[in-house]
């Protein structure tokens, strides 16, 4: 049993895949069952960790558990208290008030492993995150490097990540603030922005332009859709906000020139269209890094598609 409380989703989906690893190292047949509130039902639970005729381990995941009704949490909890010894079931939980003492409980039961992944929301949370990450990809980072590229990249763990494991790779372990420099203020930030600030603006020809012209001289196809993440996460993070860059600066984690520049772009986008866009870059985040077979050409295929996501009403 292992309760994993919190709302950082790079840490919440590590904690996971480690505890599937662990499971798979034992048995690599191992099947992995994940379930939502939403669609379980009363009964299900004491079905699927029931012994099977077939033998085999097993792994129940079971996300948002703090949106459990009160039959389900009782079930559950039920469970808990004498769970089955060939089932590895995994309670994933947000936090928070929502589901709080179930939570508390369940943290509290005989055998129960407790991970804690809470949202990182303090810069020096974040630097040490970015040089663990750095380590945890087998490489160094100088401390002038570190907080240089954490100002480059910005409050998201994802992109924190995709960062160091590029940087690693691409050093082949030392960075310093010269790699970082060449990597994230140099052409990358030139051209990867430029291609975003065009995207995100509509102007669909130009975008293709200088998306064409950076990935010719080099500028690694990870580092670009970074740049489009960025761009279409800060219209996310902009829209409906009241005040200028200043007042919003330190609510939104963001310099105030910067929102400034995104309330401008924002509006020429509905809801539906930065919800779609979000979709789009999120797709090309795993195309980039090997899902697909041209990384170019996800790249041109997600700028066309956050340029129509734009016209949506």
């Amino acid at each position: 049993m292992t309760l994993v409380v919190g709302d950082e989703e790079l840490l919440v989906e590590r904690a996971i895949g480690e505890i599937v690893r662990e499971s798979r190292r034992g048995d690599p047949d191992t099947e992995v069952v994940e379930l939502v509130p939403s669609g379980l039902e009363v009964g299900r639970l004491v079905e699927l960790t029931s012994p099977s005729l077939f033998g085999g381990g097993k792994v129940l995941v079971l996300r948002s558990a703090q949106d459990l009704g009160k039959d389900l949490a009782a079930e559950v909890t039920k469970y808990v208290k004498a769970p089955a010894d060939d089932i590895t079931f995994v309670l994933v939980h947000a936090g928070g008030v929502k589901g709080k003492a179930l939570a508390e409980a369940w943290g509290k039961a005989a055998g129960v492993r407790k991970i804690s992944c809470p949202k990182v929301t303090k810069a020096g949370e974040r630097l040490d995150f970015l040089k663990g990450e750095v380590r945890r990809q087998g490489g160094t980072i100088s401390v002038a490097a570190a907080q240089q590229l954490l100002e480059a990249i910005g409050n998201d763990l994802r992109e924190i990540a995709g960062a160091c494991s590029q940087l690693v790779s691409d050093t082949g372990g030392k960075i310093d603030d010269a790699a970082v420099a060449r990597y994230h203020r140099g052409k990358a930030e030139v051209s990867g922005f430029n291609v975003a600030d065009l995207v995100i603006e509509g102007k669909l020809g130009e975008a293709l332009e200088q998306l064409r012209w950076a990935l010719d001289t080099g500028v690694a196809a990870v580092l670009i859709n970074s740049a489009l993440a960025q761009g279409v996460r800060g219209l996310a993070k902009v829209q409906g906000a009241r005040g200028n860059g200043f007042a919003l600066a330190k609510q939104l984690g963001m310099p105030p020139w910067k929102i400034d520049r995104l309330q401008k772009q924002v509006r020429g986008w509905s809801p539906d269209g930065i919800a779609r866009a979000l979709t789009v870059v999120a797709d090309a985040d795993e195309a980039v890094k090997g899902g697909a077979a041209d990384a170019s050409y996800a790249l041109e295929k997600a700028v066309k598609e956050i340029v129509t996501a734009r016209s949506m009403r």
